[in-house]
């Protein structure tokens, strides 16, 4: 990217990392799914965020020490991602082993989980909001930089602390209602940010509360839809969830970048709070007409990295996919 600057050679090559970055995210979240027991599939996606929220504030960190204008930033991803390669292709852990799966058709997770999939929709929605529209409005008042990236620092320590809590309370009550409750706090958090002062003591506590918000609201929903879905689906279901993440994240700016050139950064708020309360009101009476769904055992055994090899048969070919039970 820094070798070739122009719009349509950034799309390019913006759209191959986005495809990147989804295969890592699919993979890892899929890894991640078989591995975890039914009861801890929470409490093991908060883990797992907690890692992930605790790279975006240090990356948060940066935006006020590297010179944006030179290919500094560029060569630190690169190096980054080097190190990381290394360490994966160096580790002894032994991947799951999951028979073969039918491919997970479209409208299959939608009715088997809708709460789950309308979540991950608004999630990527508010995320892309407020991860390309408040930055850019702060810097349009002049905001310093330092302070742009100190309040995007304090909501991804939000979500950093909000993670291993979240977690263990969306695996001892229904995710549903664990859902409802974070769509609420996240709305009320984001309409008292229209009222209140412009400063920092006001504004950075009410950022870290908005980041926790925020950040938990996809990993609940992907807890919810692998505990109503067969385990052999794991990545087909994976896949799916950050697919519809990503599009409401490519939907949201543009939505609100419209509503903020007619409403400033208040109807931005307000945008992103209706949006979230609306997952809240769904997931609350979806937990009132529904019973909880039960946790999917998973139909493969989970194997240590000493035993992985001696049991590493091939699949028969002559046996069919598995048929995806009943959602419930």
């Amino acid at each position: 990217m820094p070798l070739i600057i122009g719009s349509l050679a950034w799309v390019i090559l913006r759209a191959i990392i986005g495809f990147g970055c989804a295969g890592i995210f699919v993979t890892t979240e899929s890894w991640l799914t078989a591995k975890a027991q039914p009861s801890e599939r929470g409490r093991v996606f908060s883990f797992y965020m907690v890692g992930t929220f605790l790279a975006l504030a240090l990356g948060r960190l940066l935006l006020a020490r590297v010179d944006i204008k030179s290919a500094a930033s560029f060569n630190a991803i690169v190096a980054l991602f080097a190190v990381a390669l290394v360490m994966v292709t160096a580790a002894h852990a032994e991947p799951p082993r999951v028979s073969a799966a039918a491919v997970l058709p479209y409208g299959v997770l939608a009715r088997a989980a809708p709460i789950a999939v309308t979540g991950c929709a608004l999630s990527g929605l508010v995320g892309g909001v407020f991860y390309a529209l408040v930055p850019a409005w702060m810097q349009d008042q002049r905001t310093p930089r330092a302070t742009i990236a100190l309040f995007m620092l304090v909501a991804a320590l939000g979500g950093f602390a909000f993670q291993i809590p979240v977690g263990r309370l969306s695996d001892r009550f229904d995710r549903r209602i664990v859902l409802a409750f974070l769509g609420l706090g996240f709305a009320g958090t984001a309409f008292v940010m229209v009222l209140l002062p412009r400063s920092l003591p006001t504004i950075l506590p009410a950022g870290v509360l908005l980041g926790g918000f925020m950040s938990t609201l996809y990993p609940v929903c992907v807890a919810h839809a692998h505990d109503r879905m067969p385990a052999d689906r794991v990545v087909a279901v994976s896949g799916r969830l950050i697919l519809v993440s990503g599009v409401g994240s490519v939907l949201g700016p543009l939505i609100g970048a419209s509503l903020m050139a007619r409403f400033e950064i208040g109807g931005v708020f307000y945008f992103m709070a209706a949006a979230v309360l609306l997952l809240a009101l769904v997931a609350g009476f979806g937990s009132l007409m529904t019973q909880p769904p039960m946790h999917r055992e998973a139909p493969f055994e989970i194997l240590t990295p000493q035993a992985g090899p001696l049991a590493h048969d091939p699949l028969d070919p002559l046996d069919g996919p598995p048929q995806l039970n009943d959602p419930g």
